[in-house]
């Protein structure tokens, strides 16, 4: 396992690969989105650990073309503490959000965590469902051999509902399946990723919503191939 710092504060990313490398984490630091986009052509780390202020780029901006590539977790490491910044990163599909200054130990804690949880993740392929298929290993699901443009979040929320179709699942339970920190993220964000999961199966052409909502209850997956 390897983890992509993009940081483009040398002292600061000097504290980081030290925390990471202690602790037997391997890092790799680049200084801007460029080199950061390029390192991603030749290998794929496990987790990127990512500025959102860098000279050349946005971190959201760069977050997005990351996705575009591989559904890479992304933890954002920012000065940024304004509620909306933390609101803006989680809902677009990151892992995390640590706020500088930030204790490396704490740092180290919140990345082996993101790490063994990653270790974790289920080995074995869902059963298609309708027409869609589950493949765990790649983090992607495929509706009648189309790959859906999801984002991790996105993916997890889908593969999570389609294990179990006709279960209703909370949006707390749904959280705690999908979400790395549950506790950190906002009541509306499962309802916020919902949403444009719904815009992307439309998109893909699928026919009828197969995420139906249970008033007050959660969501559940019913799909009938029409």
């Amino acid at each position: 396992m390897q983890v992509l710092l993009v940081e483009d504060e040398p002292a600061i990313a000097d504290t980081v690969v030290y925390a990471l490398e202690s602790e037997n984490i391997a890092c790799h630091w680049v200084q801007n989105a460029r080199d950061a986009l390029e390192s991603l052509r030749t290998s794929q780390p496990t987790l990127i650990l990512m500025d959102i202020g860098l000279p050349d780029q946005n971190g959201f901006d760069l977050f997005k073309s990351v996705q575009q590539i591989a559904a890479i977790p992304v933890v954002f490491l920012t000065s940024r503490h304004s509620e909306i910044d933390q609101v803006l990163g989680l809902e677009l599909g990151a892992d995390d959000y640590i706020t500088k200054p930030f204790s490396p130990r704490l740092l180290s804690a919140r990345v082996r965590a993101h790490l063994r949880r990653l270790e974790g993740s289920p080995s074995t392929t869902a059963p298609t469902v309708s027409g869609f298929i589950d493949d765990p290993h790649g983090v992607q699901i495929t509706y009648n051999g189309q790959n859906l443009p999801l984002s991790r979040y996105e993916y997890g929320l889908l593969a999570t509902l389609m294990r179990q179709p006709g279960r209703v699942y909370s949006r707390e339970q749904l959280m705690d399946a999908v979400w790395n920190n549950p506790e950190t993220s906002f009541d509306r964000t499962v309802d916020t990723h919902i949403k444009t999961l719904r815009h992307k199966l439309t998109a893909a052409g699928v026919p009828v919503d197969p995420i139906k909502t249970r008033r007050g209850v959660g969501y559940f997956f019913e799909y009938d191939r029409p």
